[in-house]
């Protein structure tokens, strides 16, 4: 097919033909007409991220890749005779993983299959790992089936892959420079791809519930202890902790149930979806024979199961109950009461599409903590960051809402896409929302309302669909009394409110210091004098993590062979004075709640300080309550 052929094609599947192509080649062109206002004409090269961000989506996808790895490998060598290339893709379309003849090299980064690549359906069209994403599914993109010519050359199969709370979490791609013509040549590689991931998802199910019981399913016994289909974990009371993506399919099917919505799944008691209690599910292991572990599902099919027992068990026989966590969820904070409370949260709210009102002081972290709600919603498309109150509100509109050719004076010649369209099926974040000019926000209102945006200038409207994360360290409640935020506004971000306290009140600061010691070692270990940390924990820290990581940089930059001592710490910090009522020396305040015989509230009053600066002080300072 030649390649005006190919555009002409394209522009009767825009406008209603049905030309033969697989449905889910002519629902992805659509997109890329109508969603994307992606031009066919126009050849894209192919789109290599720069090492500074490629650094980050590997390191996001690190626990992954290393679970992955020898499925990965045992793939390739699979294919490799037949010339495939391997890519491992995270949820944003960007290759953080990649195995290939070098040989190729040159030729293989030109068509886009190498480390780096970028494979989104807004960024490259219709292709594998894009379609992928966005329908959920395992698929093949063979030559012509691209939106872009330049990708014509190639046949890409795909398969997704889901974590362990049914979120999609990666793509698993194999392609080829050149391959037959019939598309049917695929579908060996369709099934090994699918296969492998079965086998990935099998194994980091298992590396996150060792403490859980672990139920692996086949329809037939022979495989039942070789190559399960599908798995899930229970905890200790009989609830769901976690599964496969074969796991979420035989929950969602045995209740009538959408797969796509996994928090109908996770955390239900494992009885609503079997006809066996725990009791009897834990009792299906090894010891009998396969034929024998033959259980009913609630949709009256029956399955083969085989039981794994957690690796620690409580006193009495009862497995360890542990709420397991995804990896971004643990990058919020350490194991305190206030901190599990907002990852119970976050594990609720991020799959779904609720608008999420983020409030703290300035630094607190809001936009790390946007970012964790984006990577455990699983949602395929860009987490996008703008920051109201650094745009200019001259330019904050045609920055948002995008511009077309020659809207006002400055305007780009060929028109731009606003960040909002940026965010198409992925995560927008608004950081100080409160800071948005007035009118700005009834244009704004009108998108989330209505689920279109007109950029400045134009006259037609474009379908968006995103979610929304907004943050202040405003008030906004106090603005929209004042007057000064739009109440209707205001009731579509804050349906759910998530708030991050300041570092001075955070119980997990010393957590938080060891991250940032961490982060700034630059592989040497970085260590803290006791006079340096005392003043950093007494500091009152206005500034809150933010200031916190630009001290602990400062003081890596000049300390000795990684000792921090007072003098390496920021001038402000080593002359400021501790918090009021905390300059009392440890000493003292043990001395104090030893005479007042372990009341804390008379201690605090004999200090001059509150119970709750009391208690913090006495958490920090390792100092036990006198009984």
């Amino acid at each position: 097919m030649g390649f005006s052929d190919h555009i002409r094609e394209i522009e009767r599947v825009g406008q209603g033909s049905n030309t033969g192509r697989d449905a889910v080649v002519v629902e992805s062109w659509r997109r890329c007409l109508e969603t994307y206002q992606l031009d066919p004409s126009k050849a894209r090269e192919a789109v290599i991220v720069s090492e500074t961000r490629l650094r980050e989506h590997r390191q996001q996808a690190e626990d992954l890749v290393h679970i992955a790895r020898s499925g990965l490998e045992r793939l390739y060598r699979q294919v490799a005779e037949q010339n495939y290339v391997l890519l491992l893709s995270d949820r944003e379309g960007v290759t953080v993983e990649f195995l290939g003849d070098p040989s190729f090299n040159n030729n293989l980064r030109k068509a886009g299959l190498y480390l780096g690549s970028e494979w989104s359906e807004p960024r490259a069209g219709t292709c594998a790992v894009g379609a992928c994403i966005t329908t959920g599914e395992a698929l093949t993109i063979h030559q012509t089936d691209h939106f872009d010519i330049t990708h014509t050359p190639l046949s890409c199969t795909a398969a997704p892959i889901y974590d362990t709370h049914g979120a999609l979490t990666a793509v698993l791609d194999i392609s080829l420079l050149s391959s037959p013509i019939l598309k049917a040549s695929q579908n060996m590689a369709r099934h090994l791809v699918s296969s492998t991931v079965r086998r990935i998802e099998l194994a980091n199910l298992m590396a996150n519930s060792r403490h859980d019981l672990v139920l692996r399913f086949a329809g037939a016994p022979e495989f039942l202890d070789v190559d399960p289909e599908a798995a899930i974990a229970v905890d200790g009371v009989g609830r769901i902790t976690g599964m496969t993506h074969g796991g979420a399919r035989l929950l969602a099917t045995s209740r009538g149930l959408d797969w796509r919505r996994p928090e109908l799944l996770i955390g239900q008691p494992v009885a609503d979806f079997f006809e066996a209690g725990l009791d009897e599910l834990a009792s299906l292991t090894r010891a009998s024979l396969p034929q024998d572990r033959r259980i009913a599902v609630r949709d009256g099919s029956f399955l083969y199961a085989h039981a794994i027992e957690p690796q620690q068990r409580l006193a009495g026989g009862a497995p360890a109950r542990v709420v397991r966590t995804s990896p971004a969820i643990d990058r919020l904070g350490g194991s305190v009461p206030a901190i599990d409370g907002l990852r119970r949260k976050i594990a609720k709210l991020a799959p779904g599409r609720l608008p999420i009102l983020l409030q703290g002081e300035t630094g607190t972290g809001k936009e790390h903590l946007a970012r964790i709600v984006h990577e455990v919603s699983g949602l395929p498309g860009r987490f996008v960051a703008v920051n109201c109150a650094a745009i200019p509100e001259q330019l904050i509109e045609s920055e948002l809402f995008g511009h077309v050719p020659g809207a006002f004076t400055g305007a780009l010649a060929r028109g731009r896409k606003g960040l909002v369209e940026e965010a198409e099926g992925g995560t927008l974040f608004l950081d100080e929302i409160g800071d948005m000019p007035f009118a700005t926000q009834s244009r704004l209102l009108r998108v989330l309302a209505e689920g279109e945006v007109l950029p400045v200038g134009g006259s037609a409207p474009r379908k968006v669909d995103f979610r929304v994360v907004s943050a202040s360290h405003r008030a906004l409640a106090d603005m929209v009394a004042a007057g000064t935020f739009r109440a209707d506004l205001y009731y579509r971000l804050n349906a759910a409110v998530l708030t991050l306290p300041p570092l001075a009140e955070r119980d997990d600061f010393s957590w938080l210091l060891d991250r940032l010691l961490e982060k700034h070692g630059g592989g040497r270990p970085l260590r803290l004098s006791a006079a340096a940390r005392a003043l950093i924990l007494n500091h009152r820290w206005p500034g809150n993590i933010r200031e916190l990581d630009n001290a602990i940089a400062f003081a890596a930059a000049l300390c000795e062979d990684g000792w921090i001592e007072v003098s390496d710490l920021p001038d402000h910090i080593s002359l400021s004075p501790s918090k009021p009522g905390e300059d009392a020396p440890d000493a003292e305040v043990r001395g104090v709640l030893a005479a007042c015989k372990g009341n804390v509230s008379e201690a605090a009053r004999r200090l001059g300080i509150d119970r709750t600066t009391l208690h913090r002080r006495m958490r920090r300072l390792g100092i036990d309550r006198p009984h």
